[in-house]
């Protein structure tokens, strides 16, 4: 089995940290993408849950395609949102992502260390990757 890391030259978190994890990881077949949040260049962009909620998700996709995958190969969505008031605004850009194919799926709320409403991370398979 062949491992490969994604992004492990050097995300940038807030305040241009280097992040000290890869964007994602590829074993077996599987893609894991870790969490992101709604960060364009190591910094937040401002907005609303719905303006967050896509740029998290894109971000993800991004990163996906990246490694060969695609939306519909996405099978588990992890999702944590800073406040419950913004399920129902999250389930509707969640809905326009994966019209098609919807994924399983575990949505919390819970205090991040970023200071946004939303961060996603996807697991992806393919079996012709095995």
């Amino acid at each position: 089995m062949t491992i490969t890391r994604y992004g492990v030259e050097g995300g940038t978190g807030t305040g241009g940290q280097k992040l000290p994890f890869a964007r994602a990881v590829e074993a077996d077949g599987w893609l894991y993408i870790s969490g992101q949040t709604p960060m364009r260049n190591g910094e937040v962009v401002e907005g609303g849950i719905i303006e967050q909620t896509q740029l998290a998700f894109e971000n993800c996709l991004t990163i996906m395609r990246e490694a060969g995958y695609r939306v519909e190969d996405v099978v588990h969505v992890t999702a944590v949102l800073t406040d419950a008031r913004y399920f129902s605004s999250f389930n509707k850009v969640f809905s326009e992502i994966f019209s098609g194919n919807p994924p399983a799926r575990i949505c919390s709320v819970q205090d991040l260390v970023v200071d946004c409403k939303v961060e996603v991370d996807m697991k992806c398979f393919r079996a012709d990757r095995k």
